[in-house]
């Protein structure tokens, strides 16, 4: 083991002088993670943050991975003006073909097909047919592919999350910044209605000093978990190979930025302030384990992931943010409960909350059902007022998943910098390993590293205002692609 990686083994749990007892194999497991404390201390290649890459007049877009999400994401790009679909990539032809009907649908020339096992994705990397690799695949890929396709000299766009090891979050950060070519989270839920709107009420200074966030993805994902793949095409929402099966085996929050992307905008994460620790812990398996069981006597199928030592219903975690803010992030997917993501945000004047119930207080009683239509009126955001109704017709998730590929084609084409860079990928992203070194330890305290590698101090919050760019329209492909709507 590298001095280094004794460093990091040595420093990075606050407070204390080695791993907990009967934690041998979770100490060897963090030998094959490169040193965050030594790659800490490297200096800053090139600053992505705030970085405006060449003006693109038209965004041609492949796709890598055409599962449910990327197959949803296909039908999206093909109502903004200037993107050009020209790659399909997948292990499996039959979620080509799908893609391909599509575009024949909406009256668009047929893609590139890649269809070429696992590594098939490596090809079109290094095409010539693509500016930017649309990424959907299951996560263990995801890195792998956004890697190819920035060494590629590719911009690239990552479902999330986007990276499962500190190694990974380290590489894709050095390896944007070499390029020079953008690696950005696909966070949709930092495109939805209220997170918007909350935001917008920071940056105008409604909250006051904010003290405290809250985020979270809680979703009863039975269904999903045991879907089985009924076609090719997995058009109905299974996961291939049952991979999220495979994932939920990890202790850790394997699933964090849909919580934890909004509150890190609204306190400025890499752009003023910068999240300095976690500690995490996590209950027990309840259901999981069981829901297994009972599969496997309705189905043999199943019985494969009988006796797997499964993940724990709920987990959370805690951060505390250099200026001594708080986040509290919670995950769970095995528990019979309705969904929430939380997002909350309390401030010195203001506190809001979606979930359960959406409301906004300035005090100890939340506004009625008038004041929140003034607040509204006030504070809904530009993005918002250009592009939210036609984000609702087209659709994705209430029209989120739509603003955010618009907002991405939008930014691409008009040369400016990105929501969301590769900082935030690695470090919305790092909370799954470092979550699963906190649990495993006892709950200790984790360093989270500072990707930015200190330009977090004069990075600049990203705007709301659409200032340069909100020029690309909304094709109507239904009418024949000629009128603009929403524009």
């Amino acid at each position: 083991m590298s001095s280094n990686r004794r460093d990091f083994l040595r420093n990075s749990i606050l407070g204390t002088g080695m791993l907990a007892t009967g934690l041998a194999s979770q100490a060897a497991s963090l030998t094959n993670e490169t040193s965050a404390e030594g790659r800490k201390s490297s200096k800053q290649h090139f600053n992505m943050c705030g970085y405006a890459a060449p003006k693109l007049d038209k965004v041609r877009v492949g796709f890598v991975g055409i599962g449910d999400r990327g197959s949803g994401a296909v039908e999206r790009m093909t109502f903004i003006e200037g993107v050009e679909i020209t790659a399909l990539c997948d292990i499996r032809q039959g979620a080509v073909d799908g893609a391909q009907a599509i575009l024949a649908k909406a009256g668009l020339p047929k893609a590139k097909e890649f269809v070429a096992g696992d590594l098939g994705f490596k090809q079109l990397c290094d095409s010539n047919l693509v500016d930017l690799v649309y990424i959907a695949t299951p996560w263990e890929w995801h890195v792998p592919v956004a890697v190819a396709a920035m060494e590629g000299d590719k911009h690239t766009a990552v479902e999330v999350s986007t990276a499962k090891t500190m190694d990974e979050c380290w590489q894709i950060v050095e390896v944007s910044e070499r390029t020079r070519k953008h690696c950005v989270i696909l966070e949709n839920c930092c495109y939805d209605f209220f997170e918007l709107l909350t935001l917008n009420m920071v940056r105008q200074g409604a909250f006051g000093d904010l003290i405290h966030g809250e985020g979270a993805y809680i979703h009863d994902l039975d269904y999903w978990h045991f879907n089985k793949p009924k076609d090719e095409k997995m058009s109905d929402g299974a996961y291939t190979k049952m991979w999220r099966i495979h994932e939920n085996k990890r202790k850790a929050n394997v699933y964090p930025t849909h919580g934890l992307g909004p509150i890190c905008q609204a306190m400025n994460i890499n752009r003023g302030d910068k999240m300095d620790y976690l500690t995490a812990m996590m209950s027990a398996d309840f259901t999981l384990k069981n829901r297994i069981a009972e599969k496997a006597k309705e189905d043999p199928f199943f019985q494969q992931f009988v006796g797997w030592d499964m993940r724990g219903n709920m987990d959370i975690q805690l951060i505390k943010t250099n200026k001594g803010r708080t986040i509290m992030i919670q995950h769970d997917v095995s528990s019979p409960r309705p969904y929430s993501r939380i997002h909350m945000l309390s401030g010195t004047k203001c506190f809001a909350q979606k979930w359960p119930l959406q409301h906004i207080a300035f005090g100890h009683k939340a506004a009625d059902e008038a004041k929140m239509k003034e607040l509204e009126e006030k504070y809904t955001p530009e993005i918002v007022r250009r592009m939210g109704e036609m984000a609702k017709k087209v659709g994705g998730h209430g029209g989120m998943d739509f603003m955010m590929d618009w907002r991405l084609i939008d930014c691409l084409r008009n040369g400016l910098p990105m929501d969301m860079d590769v900082y935030d990928a690695a470090s919305w992203s790092c909370i799954t390993p470092l979550s699963e070194w906190s649990i495993a330890n006892g709950s200790k305290p984790i360093e989270i590293p500072d990707f930015t590698r200190g330009a977090w101090k004069t990075n600049q919050p990203i705007e709301l205002t659409l200032k340069g760019g909100g020029t690309t329209g909304v094709k109507d492909l239904k009418k024949g692609g000629d009128k603009q709507l929403g524009i």
